[in-house]
């Protein structure tokens, strides 16, 4: 008896090694991946963040109802009501992002670029930015011409090893990447103290752009364009300078409306034609109060006011770090054929920015959809990656920021995501270039926050924010097919389905 149940038991422990769990030959304890659940499927598919992350960009997916509509929580879609144009939405990738990104194995790099960028397999972030020349996180001072002379004109280093690679590896998992650039100064040779002294000015920060070098400047522009079609690298748009009206920043250069518009009228735009550049420009490039200075404000406005081309000169580009987002209303009543994008904000120690139960919120309300809404065509935030340290930073610039995601300096492998990974990802994940922001009408109740498209390829788009605690059922309805889904409370919601 005691044999026959030696038998049964060693039986039933076989059974178990091969039918249940993974026993491991070496004795080492490994347990093999559960199995991952496979991925809902239905008539709409839905990304869903909440601000304590109990859904992390969680896919999810419903039927269209065969039952008549009475929910008095219905959005209507109305696609006959037809605003901008989307361009795409994405990130900084600044030469800290492509150094830590490069610090990263090869596999993981691979994997957070895909998971990022590629429109079928993750956000498929579409639009980047880029700095012509080194921005204050950069990891060292530069222009692509320190030399005086314009014939000296060459990339650095950190083009060439960092920043150059990371988006060529980006490129290949998106094709159809745009790219933003942007110069934090010109070339300290060019620089004067002031247009009234025009005595030389040999320092990264603030100085001014001495109009006899206007011409020059033109020609940088247009030699970083075409060395970087070299590299197989298309320039979508520029701007002819970040923050024109801050002089304190590590690189920096002060650009009035008055200097830019000589600039780019006389300068800027012949050089790109007579070079057949299309690249676009986006005038100004800084917050939305001007900076409180008074002969300032309206700065693209008067540079329109003032006569400038419509083909080349797109529109123009602003940043949150001052004023309000209704100035984005308030210039395109003002000038509504001319475009506006929405180039860069920051999340730091200042604003409690790895708190995605605050930031979350605010900045899917101010940031993704508040831009959007108040007509601009594209949304980039501020670097794409640093690292847990904030870096690498250096003095003069931001020590004090965080990336949209952080990864870990001890590994260079774990990666905390952050409030603007995700408001980024909710839009580029069901907006895709070439979409038309449509009408909505119904549903508007207090914390409710939404925008719809209409996207090339037949489907419809929804980003949605719930920024009350209680949940919601909410009811969308696109006059052919309509669905219900409880949004969670303190939630962002995308949602895309076929017509």
């Amino acid at each position: 008896m005691r044999k026959l149940f030696d038998i049964k038991f060693i039986l039933l422990i076989t059974l178990l090694c091969s039918g249940f769990v993974a026993c491991s030959d070496d004795n080492n304890g490994d347990i093999e991946e559960p199995v991952q659940p496979e991925p809902e499927t239905g008539d709409v598919t839905l990304y869903i963040t909440t601000n304590t992350r109990s859904h992390d960009f969680a896919t999810k997916a419903v039927d269209f109802s065969d039952k008549s509509n009475m929910s008095p929580t219905t959005i209507n879609l109305e696609p006959e009501t037809r605003y901008q144009t989307m361009d795409g939405f994405g990130a900084a990738i600044t030469g800290s992002t492509c150094y830590n990104l490069l610090q990263m194995t090869e596999d993981n790099r691979e994997k957070f670029l895909k998971e990022t960028f590629s429109p079928t397999e993750g956000m498929g972030y579409s639009y980047v930015r880029i700095s012509i020349g080194c921005s204050d996180f950069s990891l060292s001072e530069y222009t692509c011409c320190d030399t005086e002379g314009i014939e000296n004109f060459g990339l650095t280093s950190e083009e060439t090893d960092y920043v150059i690679p990371i988006l060529q590896e980006i490129q290949k998992i998106n094709p159809d990447l745009k790219i933003l650039g942007s110069p934090w100064t010109c070339p300290r040779w060019m620089k004067v103290n002031n247009l009234t002294d025009l005595q030389p000015f040999n320092s990264w920060t603030s100085g001014q752009l001495n109009p006899a070098y206007y011409a020059d400047y033109a020609t940088y522009f247009v030699k970083w364009i075409q060395v970087l079609k070299e590299y197989g690298i298309d320039i979508y748009s520029v701007t002819p300078q970040n923050e024109p009206l801050n002089r304190g920043n590590s690189a920096s250069l002060f650009m009035g409306w008055e200097e830019q518009l000589g600039f780019v009228k006389n300068n800027l735009v012949p050089a790109f034609k007579a070079a057949s550049l299309n690249t676009k420009i986006y005038l100004f490039d800084h917050n939305y109060n001007y900076d409180n200075m008074g002969d300032q404000n309206d700065y693209p406005v008067k540079i329109y006011d003032a006569g400038i081309d419509d083909e080349l000169v797109a529109g123009a580009a602003y940043h949150n770090y001052g004023g309000n987002k209704d100035e984005l209303l308030d210039i395109h009543a003002k000038y509504p054929e001319r475009g506006l994008i929405f180039t860069e904000t920051s999340i730091g120690t200042w604003n409690n920015g790895r708190n995605l139960e605050t930031r979350l919120i605010e900045d899917m309300r101010e940031v993704a959809l508040g831009t959007v809404n108040n007509w601009c065509k594209g949304v980039i935030v501020w670097n794409l990656m640093l690292d847990s340290e904030r870096g690498p930073n250096r003095d003069g610039g931001c020590q004090t920021c965080y990336g949209a995601v952080d990864i870990d300096r001890a590994n260079y492998s774990s990666i905390t995501r952050n409030s603007h990974y995700y408001i980024i990802g909710h839009l580029s994940s069901v907006v895709k270039p070439g979409a038309v922001r449509i009408g909505t009408s119904g549903f508007s109740d207090a914390g409710f926050y939404y925008s719809a498209f209409e996207n090339t390829d037949g489907t419809y788009a929804v980003v949605l924010l719930n920024s009350n605690s209680a949940s919601k059922m909410i009811t969308l309805d696109d006059g052919t097919n309509h669905f219900s889904y409880e949004v969670p409370g303190k939630s962002v919601i995308s949602y895309q389905w076929k017509k």
